[in-house]
């Protein structure tokens, strides 16, 4: 399976349907974000704190596989330079939705996240990269290319799952009942069985992946990042959040 041409289908399907994160912000979202009251999350619910981020007026910022017409906004509406980069045509329609509605200006691009090569080395100063590398099965070039395309001292913020959350059958941890069944990394594509896909390639639902600390932080550090901020989100909607954060969020500087 060509992983990336199915999940870009996937995410359209998802716009189709209203999935959370495909619904754009609305206008008095982007108004309250030009007078400087704006909040933007890289995990389900917990906003990021404000000290994260670098002064955003005038500042070049790549919203990384964050389309669906919410945080590239936000961040365009609150001075920054924004591009947003995203492997679905139909989220990305979503940012020019809000861009044009409310008289902003942001580019949107189409791609790969492992793949940055539209950018020039050293292009942005903020990288804004929301829960979304769980889509692709190798991430380590995503940190990569995130170095790149940053300017030295550049923030890379970034959101993540928990790996704990791969562990289990999926079906019966939904009741409740925690069975250790997969190992880490996880994928969709073979650590379970070809009905159980069904499930989801039947509905057009995405396809994902459960990556290693090691890769999500050693990957950050290892494609020459220093750590400089550090949370845990519960989740919503996952019977493991109630025991433990299955999400988790990075703050990352350029070196």
């Amino acid at each position: 399976m060509d992983i990336r041409n199915y999940n870009r289908a996937a995410w359209d399907h998802q716009v189709a349907t209203g999935n959370r994160w495909t619904v754009p912000v609305g206008p008095e979202v982007i108004a309250a974000a030009r007078r400087g009251e704006w909040s933007v999350v890289l995990t389900p619910t917990k906003p990021v704190p404000r000290d994260w981020f670098p002064p955003l007026k005038g500042l070049d910022v790549l919203c990384l596989a964050s389309g669906g017409g919410q945080q590239g906004p936000i961040l365009a509406a609150a001075g920054a330079n924004v591009t947003v980069f995203d492997n679905s045509p139909a989220q990305l329609a979503r940012d020019q939705e809000v861009a044009t509605r409310d008289g902003l200006t942001l580019t949107t691009v189409e791609g790969d996240m492992r793949d940055l090569s539209a950018f020039p080395d050293a292009t942005f100063g903020l990288i804004f990269h929301a829960c979304s590398n769980g889509f692709v099965p190798d991430i380590r070039p995503v940190w990569r290319e995130a170095a790149r395309v940053l300017r030295s001292g550049g923030v890379l913020l970034a959101g993540f799952v928990n790996p704990v959350l791969c562990l289990f059958d999926d079906a019966k941890m939904q009741t409740g009942e925690f069975v250790v069944r997969h190992q880490i990394p996880y994928s969709d594509l073979t650590s379970i069985t070809d009905e159980e896909r069904r499930r989801y390639t039947d509905n057009n639902e995405p396809l994902c992946f459960g990556h290693t600390l090691a890769d999500q932080i050693g990957g950050q550090l290892e494609a020459g990042f220093l750590l400089a901020g550090f949370y845990e989100d519960g989740g919503e909607g996952w019977k493991l959040s109630e025991y433990i954060s299955c999400f988790a969020a990075t703050r990352a500087i350029r070196v």
